[in-house]
């Protein structure tokens, strides 16, 4: 890889008219050597900048792709998206999709139609987060090649809007689907950009670059546009979230962060608008007031389209939003936009001032509970504002430094230890993936299934949190902590910041590897059952006759008016048209799930079948209404007990078809054939399942 990027280095060399001399020994235990005679120092610097970034791309030249290769999950990008959008649903129950470094995050219609027991079971999926009408799949390094299959498959929804997403959900979790939505497609240009400027910083502290170089200011003014156009990336990934016009939105954005506007708000005693003042803020770097605009003109531009004539929709409508949105903007969104980043700010770091050192070893011991249940992302919106003004942060960031290389720490600890050949190779790959920042493999591939090696996480954690704090150690890029990104705590004006994070970094690892090493034995494995594998996880598969929940007409599944069961992608069945709305306990067993929506109920028999049964046609559109539950998750049933009441009248006067499918999930364990056509009874027999030997 060194030799490519040498040979790299030389052509562009050549190409723009430099003189060089050079020497590579063919002897592989020799290291390359490379004699550079330039007339600038600067331009010899910006070469091999040049060089490290490009060599990825140079032909045969897949070194640095091989290495993340190696600790790839995933065998088949293809099979495995297509078995995951089978297992959500299908296409046509994706409202949206998207995806963050290591996972797949959609958005779904209907969330019954899910089968999260068999995602998790799916090759390359390393785990399933599901939260109401969000369901996050934990894919790992390779999450993007199975993103890019997964959009040959259908076509999804650009933007989620609230209307979309299907399920009952409280205000907290509506705004941080949304906050979500719209900073996490910022990470990657903002971590780019902060590594660049710490690797910068690097050339400038050991004299290879001075500021005034012009390949110093080149890269400078690259890596500065992310932070100073921050608005108008914001109103982009916000139009998006909300479905508005994209180039409208960063119209808006640019506008308040223009020169001009600048120079107008700078104005000697201040400018005014119809005799309103405006106050004087810079918004450069700003993120909250391009939100709250954009927000604003996404609700003018709906109402604004429902009444203006198509003929002149096409310029009327943008020209309405700059009309009425940008002095909104500038008299009232703007500022209070400001306010609400400070106000964040300022209440993040009053956190950190009242608890000092503590604050940062607390959030590090917590970090791998609050990203195995996505919490971590409700953070992203601090760090992001964070990094650009006051230019760094000393809590999130810091913290996560801890938390991530003491998973790789203790990964690798397990490696060493185990016996198991194919968890030594996990907790491999998991490690490194962990010391470079990604934590998800190591999460759901090692740490959290083994309650010894989470608690030894979560000590070395603590106390490389505790050594961090202490030194009041700030992050200047808002990236995953790790290997490649330590440049992320160059301080220009304090060299020991990056010093002690290094320390902070070999502290967390040495803790995290040897607490793994005293606390972890094989035997461990079972220590930590998933809270979903609970339910009569120790049934033995066995033949059953299943009886019918309800009272009705029992149809063959193939007549569902829904491809997701009539196709039988969740699994073989039969279905049941109620004329009572009561819902009885198939066979004896517990209770796997009352659905958010309350339109579903999945449960595990004695015997070991996994149930769903589905009351109506896209009924979780109701939002729970009509539904009354009478058991709750992980509750005991025996044949015959009532499980939930609901209001076939009202459901049909909402225009929804109350058919209810009644699936065995595990298909695998089991063959399925029905018992009974026709009119049906509460306990007659419905199907017979005969186990798979």
């Amino acid at each position: 890889m060194l030799r490519r990027g040498v040979h790299f280095a030389i052509l562009w060399i050549q190409v723009t008219g430099w003189t060089c001399h050079w020497s590579c020994r063919q002897d592989l235990t020799e290291h390359p050597r490379l004699t550079i005679s330039l007339a600038q120092e600067g331009e010899a610097v910006g070469c091999v900048l040049l060089g490290l970034f490009l060599l990825p791309f140079w032909p045969n030249g897949k070194g640095c792709v091989q290495s993340t290769r190696r600790i790839s999950q995933v065998k088949n990008y293809k099979q495995t998206a297509a078995d995951v959008l089978r297992l959500v649903g299908g296409d046509k129950n994706v409202s949206h999709l998207e995806h963050c470094s290591t996972r797949l995050r959609f958005t779904l219609a209907d969330p019954a139609k899910a089968d999260a027991a068999a995602l998790k079971k799916t090759p390359g999926v390393m785990g399933v987060i599901a939260s109401g009408p969000q369901c996050q799949v934990v894919i790992g390094n390779d999450v993007i090649e199975v993103y890019d299959e997964l959009l040959k498959l259908g076509s999804f929804n650009a933007a989620a809007p609230a209307a979309a997403s299907g399920g009952k959900k409280n205000i907290g979790g509506l705004i941080l689907d949304y906050m979500v939505g719209i900073f996490q497609p910022l990470v990657p240009a903002i971590a780019g950009a902060g590594v660049l400027k710490a690797i910068l910083t690097i050339f400038t502290t050991f004299g290879l670059l001075s500021s005034s170089d012009v390949v110093y200011q080149v890269f400078y003014n690259v890596a500065d546009a992310a932070l100073y156009y921050l608005p108008v990336l914001v109103a982009f990934t916000t139009a998006t979230k909300f479905g508005c016009n994209k180039l409208v939105a960063v119209a808006l954005a640019a506008a308040m962060i223009s020169p001009s506007t600048s120079a107008l708000l700078a104005t000697e005693g201040g400018a005014y608008f119809f005799g309103l003042h405006i106050q004087s803020i810079g918004y450069t770097g700003q993120v909250f007031p391009s939100i709250l605009i954009v927000i604003f003109m996404a609700f003018l531009e709906k109402w604004c389209n429902k009444w203006c004539p198509k003929a002149i929709r096409v310029f009327f409508v943008p020209l309405f939003c700059f009309a009425v949105a940008f002095p909104v903007g500038l008299l009232l969104l703007g500022p209070l936009g400001y306010n609400i980043g400070s106000l964040l700010t300022s209440a993040i770091l009053g956190l950190y001032n009242t608890l000092g050192w503590l604050a940062v070893a607390l959030v590090a011991a917590i970090l791998p509970f609050m990203i195995s249940l996505g919490m971590h992302k409700a953070l992203v919106p601090y760090a992001v504002a964070s990094i650009a003004d006051p230019g760094f942060d000393m809590l999130y960031l810091p913290a996560s430094l801890a938390h991530n290389i003491s998973e790789g720490g203790a990964c690798l600890a397990v490696a060493i230890k185990t016996k198991d050949e194919n968890l030594r190779s996990t907790a491999i790959s998991a490690g490194i993936s962990g010391l470079f920042g990604i934590t998800e493999p190591a999460l759901y591939g090692v740490t959290l299934q083994r309650r010894k090696v989470t608690i030894a996480v979560v000590l070395s954690s603590f106390i490389g949190g505790l050594f961090i704090g202490l030194m009041g150690i700030k992050a200047f890029a808002a990236v995953g902590p790790g290997i490649a990104s330590m440049a992320m705590y160059i301080d220009p004006a304090n060299s020991m910041n990056f010093v002690w994070a290094c320390v902070g970094f070999a502290i967390s690892v040495a803790a995290s590897f040897i607490l793994t090493l005293i606390l972890y034995k094989d035997e461990d494995d079972t220590d930590a059952p998933s809270a979903e594998a609970a339910p009569d996880s120790s049934a033995k598969p066995a033949s059953c006759t299943i009886a019918s929940p309800l009272e009705g007409k029992a149809v063959p599944l193939t007549s569902v008016k829904d491809e997701v069961f009539s196709q039988k992608i969740l699994g073989d069945g039969i279905a049941v048209v109620p004329s009572k709305g009561e819902l009885y306990a198939p066979a004896d067993g517990t209770i796997e799930s009352v659905f958010e929506s309350k339109h579903a109920i999945s449960m595990v028999t004695s015997t070991g079948a996994e149930l769903l049964m589905h009351i109506g046609m896209d009924t979780v559109k109701l939002e729970g209404k009509g539904f009354a539950p009478a058991v709750k998750n992980g509750d005991k049933v025996q044949k015959g007990q009532l499980l939930m009441k609901f209001d076939i009248a009202a459901i049909q006067a909402a225009g929804f078809d109350t058919t209810t499918p009644i699936v065995v999930t595990n298909g695998d364990t089991f063959t399925v054939t029905p018992a009974a056509d026709g009119a049906v009874k509460p306990g007659a027999a419905l199907m017979k399942l005969e186990a798979v030997q």
